[in-house]
């Protein structure tokens, strides 16, 4: 028997002995888990509806010898988005550290969970900066990592072999500070990071929304790039023995979000916003209305991976750097 993550049935989260028992024997029940899984039990396989588990079976299926038997579709309440997101959170809240930023998404999260937390970033960065206020304002318990900038390359060596889309600058220097969160939580024997993946996406976070506005296909279009999105980063932590927990991916958010019109998400030139007027409710207002910075930039990683391909003689090529250490992590 092997389980990753964690289930829940009407709300309330399963042993793992019940698990085992409701995989082994084909249970109907399954098929309304919700969570964030990946079950093995003898030839019985079950992952998670939106596959935030990495595992050897489909996204929301359970199966037998690799054959789909049903589908995975969890019950989900009707709730407005403020409870729906405090339910997602309370689910999670059970174990863990919170990765955290000092952004609306992760605070909100920190401040719902009540977890320790983590904040990582080169010194003097924008994201320790927040995350320090943000704890200090809401009087969580931080740990600082102040990552030295000799560091970063050892971080990109690892990742890259491990992440989908290893040559894309964005992508590796997100892994590449998802690293030292990680490396930390397994260090302290912490096996499930709660972070605020997901929010831009559902909420319309990203700049494109404010320059064009919020539309349905852009907003699928976003949601769609979530798997590979969460395979980059469970990739990151597996290298710790560790797995992220996203709140704002718990079904009950999906669909609370998914209920909001469009045009409700951008306004004042901030993105957001049904998440910031929740937000505003649980957190100090500075916070809640405070613009997104990007995490490979707030923790200015990226300023440190440029710095290096400028250092090993690609002055205009991050990529062409990148792809020279793929190549050197396979031995080409």
């Amino acid at each position: 028997m092997h389980i990753r993550g964690w289930a829940e049935l009407g709300g309330r989260r399963l042993g793992r002995d019940e698990l085992r028992e409701l995989v082994r024997s084909g249970d109907p029940r399954v098929g309304r888990l919700g969570g964030e899984f990946c079950l093995a039990v003898d030839d019985w396989r079950a992952r998670d509806r939106l596959g935030i588990i990495p595992g050897d079976c489909r996204p929301g299926t359970l199966e037998l010898d690799g054959v789909p038997v049903l589908r995975i579709e969890p019950e989900v309440p009707d709730l407005p988005l403020a409870d729906a997101i405090k339910r997602a959170v309370a689910l999670r809240s059970d174990e863990g550290v919170t990765a955290l930023s000092g952004g609306v998404d992760s605070t909100l999260v920190a401040a719902l969970a009540g977890r320790p937390c983590i904040a990582v970033g080169v010194a003097g960065s924008h994201d320790l900066d927040r995350a320090r206020r943000a704890a200090d304002l809401l009087g969580l318990d931080l740990t600082e990592v102040e990552v030295s900038p000799c560091r970063v390359e050892e971080a990109l060596g690892a990742v890259i072999p491990v992440i989908p889309d290893p040559t894309n600058p964005v992508e590796a220097a997100i892994a590449a500070t998802l690293f030292f969160v990680a490396e930390w939580a397994g260090a302290h024997g912490y096996e499930c990071i709660l972070a605020g993946q997901g929010a831009d996406e559902l909420f319309g976070g990203y700049a494109r929304y404010l320059e064009g506005g919020a539309s349905a296909e852009l907003l699928a279009r976003d949601f769609a790039s979530l798997p590979v999105q969460s395979a980059r980063d469970q990739a990151v932590a597996g290298l710790f023995g560790c797995t992220f927990s996203l709140p704002y991916l718990d079904c009950g958010v999906v669909r609370a979000a998914r209920a909001l019109p469009p045009a409700s998400l951008v306004s004042g030139g901030l993105g957001k916003q049904p998440l910031r007027a929740v937000a505003a409710g649980r957190i100090p207002a500075e916070i809640a209305a405070y613009p997104k910075k990007a995490m490979q930039y707030g923790s200015g990683i990226w300023r440190e991976v440029r710095r290096l391909s400028r250092h090993n003689g690609y002055k205009n090529s991050v990529q062409g750097y990148l792809i020279t250490l793929e190549r050197n992590a396979h031995g080409r």
